[in-house]
């Protein structure tokens, strides 16, 4: 039964990830892009100091919501920043050769638009109940911005959301962390599983708030060590960068030969994997972050700004100095895969320190995306069947922590990426439909920081700053 399963998964994922689903998936992005008038590149330095820049100036914030919005987006990065940017790199790279990287820069250049837009509309249309708990995401921007005879796409994105969270936010991850600890530590995959179930229970038992408050601890912490460390074998192996980069460029469009364990791959193994992976990492077009960005106490293209950061720092970031770190010390010829593949990259570059890095990333990563994809998947959930799904929902999601943990990584990888298809195509097709609205909510921002900046310059009594043009 299991391999006819796997069977019919196979069949299932060509379709999903075939030609219709990836021109749907960069062709959403490359709309909203235009339509939003290139904002993530013409207008980044506007964008970092509306987000990042603007951190340790005083607040006077009064919208709705129950965390702020850089709870919102660590909390949102905490799920993108996962085994994706340590274990997915490698795996696009070992299966789809070094030119897969080029195809994830692609996804991530276009999913900028695609993330600012998911978080722009996730808080325009959450709703907020009398006891002030927030609730939004896909399904309440295409119920609410589509109108009620949409509803059973927002049903069937929910239903989906919530099946593709036991994937990529469940034992994909628990499935990496136990493999990591088992060949750095020698610690049993079924110990690790029980252990994950305990430590994620007791955060994600506590809502919204709780993951919010460990999100910011951890993923600024975890980030940094793991760019840090990465750097550092690139500071080793600085000559042959050029040549890393050669390598992702020529793959990109050309067959990648076979060397030593590496098997090589065509440009379509390349596509198919960058993507994927790419998708898988920074999760722009799945629309799962919108869900939490919806929380942030935060105007809508404000919140959007800081989703567009997220695709940024987290694929053009973290996914490339990955990438960089395997190709240059020349792993890539062992024929390994996965985790495996960064660790003895990272080894390589850094003898004794490397491989701990790794190890100790993947356990904070892969920790900090369950906990918010266990909030994702009981939201889609709650939306699907009522507030009485929430508990019996965290604890089946909790139980499939140690199946992921003792399970096969093959075929959860597989299993993963055809839910993520499957639930990118409502979203998508909801972001299409509501390019007209997020072009409204960029002209008022922009009309906004414009009067705001007037005031500021008319207390100062100076000449008018002049916000960028934005058309």
């Amino acid at each position: 039964m299991v391999h006819g399963l796997m069977v019919f998964n196979d069949w299932l994922n060509s379709i999903v990830w075939g030609p219709p689903f990836m021109i749907l998936l960069v062709g959403t992005g490359l709309y909203l892009t235009v339509r939003l008038g290139f904002f993530q590149f013409t207008h980044l330095r506007f964008a970092w100091r509306r987000t990042f820049g603007s951190l340790l100036k005083p607040k006077n914030v009064h919208e709705e919501g129950a965390i702020t919005s850089f709870q919102a987006v660590t909390s949102a990065m905490a799920a993108t920043i996962g085994v994706g940017n340590i274990a997915g790199v490698a795996t696009a790279i070992a299966l789809g050769g070094p030119g897969a990287v080029f195809w994830m820069w692609v996804v991530a250049l276009v999913g900028m638009a695609t993330k600012l837009a998911e978080a722009t509309l996730g808080v325009k249309y959450r709703e907020v109940d009398d006891e002030g708990r927030v609730s939004g995401g896909v399904f309440f921007y295409i119920e609410k911005g589509l109108g009620k005879r949409w509803k059973w796409l927002a049903l069937l994105y929910a239903f989906l959301a919530g099946l593709a969270a036991f994937g990529i936010g469940n034992m994909v991850q628990a499935n990496t962390m136990a493999h990591a600890l088992e060949s750095s530590m020698g610690v049993p995959p079924w110990f690790t599983g029980v252990l994950v179930m305990i430590l994620v229970g007791v955060v994600t038992l506590g809502g919204i708030k709780r993951i919010a408050v460990t999100a910011e601890k951890i993923v600024p912490t975890m980030a940094l060590i793991y760019v840090i460390g990465a750097v550092g074998v690139l500071v080793s192996f600085y000559s042959q960068i050029p040549a890393a980069f050669g390598m992702i460029f020529a793959g990109a469009f050309t067959p990648t030969s076979a060397i030593g364990g590496f098997a090589g791959a065509t440009v379509a193994m390349a596509v198919r994997y960058g993507f994927a992976r790419g998708i898988f990492s920074n999760e722009a077009g799945l629309g799962s972050a919108s869900i939490v960005h919806a929380q942030a106490r935060s105007k809508p293209y404000a919140q959007g700004l800081w989703g567009m950061w997220e695709v940024f720092i987290d694929t053009l970031v973290v996914c490339t100095l990955t990438a960089l770190v395997i190709l240059v010390t020349g792993v890539i010829e062992t024929g390994q895969t996965g985790a495996e593949l960064t660790t003895s990259a990272f080894t390589a570059g850094l003898p004794g320190l490397g491989g701990w890095i790794v190890v100790i990333a993947i356990v904070l990563f892969s920790y900090s995306t369950m906990l918010t994809w266990n909030f994702y998947g009981e939201k889609s959930w709650e939306y699907a069947f009522g507030p009485k799904v929430v508990k019996p929902y965290r604890i089946i999601f909790i139980a499939f922590l140690f199946l992921g943990a003792i399970g096969g990584l093959t075929t959860i990888w597989d299993v993963a990426d055809t839910l993520n298809g499957l639930m990118a195509a409502p979203n998508l097709i909801a972001l299409v439909l509501l390019a007209g609205v997020l072009v409204k909510e960029k002209v008022q921002y922009i009309k906004e920081q414009r009067e705001e900046a007037a005031r500021e310059d008319k207390d100062k009594g100076g000449p008018p700053p002049g916000p960028p043009h934005v058309s």
